[in-house]
């Protein structure tokens, strides 16, 4: 009988049960080991020498919450790096120590990007390996990254993913919602209006369309989704995804909106998901202002200027345009 060893635990093999590959996978495990014992050493020691990573950019994906979910590669790039660009150099460090990774750390972030990206292909070109990452997640997607690999790739420097966790993908295949196709948009607009008008353009969209959301914002674009979508859409809310308090609310629009109207509040990281329309959402045109107003007078108990005014929020128009169309369908 073999011991090996898996997860902190040792399991019992029969060699002879075996096949031959798995048997060859065992005794190259052997060989690799640092000790006869198990070792769950995240911090690999056993490494290749420094010079084994080739001069380039290096744009490292890290742990969106728990920092178990980083790639070995990515540990190795960290370690072999000659500098890591960080959004912010304290929240990097933490997963620095943790890993024991000792590299030296530089800030970049979106209020310094423009000088800081010069100065780092300055030192590319002097044949450096730099790696990016961002507080959580992969570089560039909705965080600094896309300005330092587009320099980098035309200055004709090397630009190397090194693939790992995305906040958006984690929240696409857990959601429920259809992802034969997809669209990720990263931030709605903060302002009401132009969120308004991009969420019209979705009303026909045989996609599921994929946000990040601040969450002081959530009920507000909640709202503008019923209003410019209807109440009847799909939606999702993944919320602290990989954290202790990882969250996926799921249901149509407005039963989302009233969970959280009744919370008063939600924190924490948000990915917001949108599922296709329906055959009768497509073929179903927009509510009309008159039917609109005369809704919100009876639902929400306002009188015809309040409601008008709500109407032209929602939809992204003037107040004076909102009063035209509704004069035109009196």
């Amino acid at each position: 009988m073999e011991e090996a060893c898996g997860g902190g635990r040792s399991f019992d093999f029969a060699q002879d049960k075996l096949s031959p590959a798995i048997s060859d996978l065992i005794l190259a495990s052997r060989l690799w080991a640092p000790a006869p014992h198990c070792s769950t050493d995240a911090t690999l020691r056993l490494m290749p020498p420094q010079n084994d990573l080739a001069p380039g950019l290096y744009l490292v994906a890290t742990p969106i919450g728990n920092l178990e979910d980083i790639t070995l590669r990515a540990i190795r790039v960290l370690k072999q790096a000659d500098l890591i660009a960080c959004e912010d150099t304290r929240q990097t460090q933490k997963l620095l120590n943790h890993y024991g990774i000792e590299t030296s750390t530089i800030s970049y972030h979106e209020h310094n990007e423009a000088s800081r990206a010069a100065e780092l292909i300055e030192k590319l070109e002097q044949g450096s390996r730099i790696a990016i990452v961002s507080d959580a997640g992969t570089p560039g997607v909705s965080d600094p990254g896309f300005r330092l690999a587009l320099l980098a790739n035309q200055h004709g420097i090397p630009v190397i993913p090194v693939p790992g966790a995305t906040a958006f993908v984690a929240a696409l295949i857990a959601s429920g919602l259809p992802m034969e196709s997809f669209t990720f948009r990263g931030f709605l607009p903060a302002k009401s209006g132009a969120r308004r008008r991009e969420l019209e353009n979705l009303r026909q969209s045989s996609r599921t369309e994929i946000f990040y959301e601040a969450p002081h914002r959530i009920g507000e674009t909640l709202e503008d989704i019923v209003a410019a979508l209807g109440g009847e859409r799909k939606v999702v809310i993944a919320r602290e995804l990989t954290k202790v308090h990882e969250e996926f609310l799921r249901g149509t629009a407005a039963e989302i909106l009233q969970i959280v109207r009744d919370r008063g509040e939600l924190k924490g990281e948000i990915t917001l998901l949108i599922g296709p329309s329906s055959q009768d959402e497509v073929a179903r045109p927009a509510t009309p202002v008159r039917e609109r107003v005369a809704q919100l007078m009876h639902n929400e108990k306002l009188d015809e200027k309040t409601a008008l005014k709500q109407v032209a929020k929602e939809r992204g128009i003037s107040k004076s345009e909102a009063y035209r169309e509704l004069q035109r369908s009196k």
